[in-house]
């Protein structure tokens, strides 16, 4: 009774926080675009890159990147580039791995993808970067018209849109999940709770700058829920065989499950199902031109230290918490390992505070995203966007998600599904066709060979993101 109370005193503490709406909910610019425009006007001001820096190697094609002298330090880009990296979305990897494994040593052959795949959409980053050093491109959609062309720009720009709108399903999802078992509540009416007294109006607010701060308790929450996984992995409070104490209050289907599916069963088709949840795992690329730009001098050189540190240590992150949750449950892992413990555990009731706290004040930014972006593509005039234009936007869109996450109850598929399609389009097919544009346009022909490795990459992703799609669809066999 004490631990429900205390539940409860969070979610009214969580109100108590959100900042009044009254004079907030007002016509603004947006804050975050979700395609490319953050901060972009004091980026404009910061890096102009001149015409006469551009064709300065010999032969008179190949384009010589300009340099800023302010800006973020190395080590605050890689610790922003892990933040946006290792998320929520990190606590469905268990479940698949558990899609083709149920024997612990199904995580060998489960870690290579882990890193491999880190390493690929490493690459992909990186190139996206290096095309906004060679083409002067303060954007994602500036990256692509530059090098593809402006008459197909609404491709990568429906591609962002909808891959922020799978991202805002995934966090209502899981909030959904978080909250009903914090609050011994039932999921639907809990979910449409916390969207109508505490998403909608943050999503309302005109000023997102006041939730900045907010962005720091999502390392820290995940920090700790790795720690509290651990500690509950090594005390054997979930053994399986139903020895540990915290058993008898954790449903049947939640409950360990092991058997001898081991590292062969990574040659099943399912296990492509994990590489493309690992597709939206490790996605930030949108907002890779945005890191090149505010990196202090920033030559390919220090971008690419940024690249191998960040993804380096989100590719250990990412896979220790993933080995932790399988080594506990096994193929009994659910869409959201938390899911699996205990509403009673206190240890990870507080994981469960720590990850509902970070992803409420993180929604609005994604949802911001999600629905600028729309705007941008209906072709809405900024000075049309008018406070009643914003706010029907907002509450039909936040309608349509919260649909969706009542009807969807599987976060690893949203997660699978929009990694298999729009992940693997990010992070593979689109870096390595501006990548080959610009080198071509550019005449760099000394690039050739990597023009080859980053088309190869686009061609593997394309090929797992068809199977992917169609295991994630089988899965989920129209039970969820």
């Amino acid at each position: 009774m004490k631990l429900q109370s205390m539940q409860w005193l969070f979610l009214a503490t969580a109100l108590w926080l959100i900042p009044s709406t009254t004079a907030d909910i007002l016509p603004k610019k947006s804050v975050i675009t979700g395609i490319e425009h953050l901060n972009n006007k004091n980026l404009l001001k910061k890096k102009a890159i001149t015409k006469s820096a551009l064709f300065g190697v010999s032969g008179g094609a190949a384009e010589t990147p300009a340099t800023t002298t302010e800006g973020a330090s190395i080590p605050n880009e890689v610790f922003n580039l892990v933040k946006g990296i290792v998320g929520v979305g990190v606590l469905s990897l268990p479940a698949g791995v558990a899609a083709f494994g149920d024997a612990r040593s199904a995580f060998i052959p489960a870690g290579i993808l882990i890193v491999s795949i880190g390493i690929l959409s490493a690459y992909g980053f990186a190139l996206i970067g290096r095309v906004c050093a060679y083409t002067g491109a303060k954007s994602f959609r500036e990256a692509w018209t530059a090098t593809m062309g402006d008459k197909t720009s609404w491709i990568p720009a429906w591609t962002v849109t909808l891959k922020t709108f799978f991202a805002c399903l995934a966090f209502s999802m899981v909030l959904a999940d978080t909250f009903s078992s914090l609050l011994s509540t039932s999921r639907n009416p809990t979910l449409l709770g916390v969207t109508g007294l505490v998403l909608l109006p943050l999503c309302l607010l005109k000023n997102l700058k006041s939730l900045a701060p907010f962005s720091l308790l999502g390392v820290m929450g995940m920090a700790y829920t790795a720690l509290a996984m651990s500690v509950r992995l090594l005390d054997g409070s979930y053994s399986a065989g139903g020895s540990g104490k915290f058993m008898e209050q954790v449903a049947s289907h939640l409950q360990p499950k092991f058997g001898d599916a081991g590292a062969s069963s990574v040659l099943s088709p399912q296990s492509l199902i994990l590489v493309c949840m690992l597709s939206t795992a490790y996605m930030a690329h949108f907002n890779a031109p945005k890191f090149y730009l505010e990196l202090k001098n920033n030559t390919i050189q220090r971008f690419n230290t940024v690249v191998t540190y960040g993804f380096g240590i989100s590719i250990f992150l990412t896979g220790f918490i993933t080995m932790i949750g399988f080594f506990t449950f096994g193929k009994a892992c659910d869409g959201l390992v938390l899911n699996n413990y205990a509403g009673t555990d206190i240890l990870m009731s507080l994981s469960r505070i720590a990850v509902a706290v970070s992803l409420v004040f993180s929604y609005p930014l994604a949802f911001t995203g999600c629905r600028d972006g729309f705007m941008d593509i209906a072709k809405i005039p900024m000075e049309k966007r008018s406070a009643g234009t914003l706010n029907v936007v907002t509450l039909a869109l936040l309608g349509v998600i919260t649909f969706c996450a009542i009807t969807l109850t599987d976060v690893s598929f949203v997660l699978a599904f929009g990694g298999a399609t729009l992940g693997n389009a990010l992070t593979y097919v689109y870096p390595a066709l501006m990548y080959r544009a610009v080198v071509k346009q550019q005449e760099r022909t000394e690039e050739q060979m990597g023009v080859n490795v980053s088309l190869a990459s686009a061609v593997l992703g394309i090929v797992m993101g068809i199977i992917g799609a169609r295991m994630a669809i089988l899965k989920t066999g129209g039970g969820h």
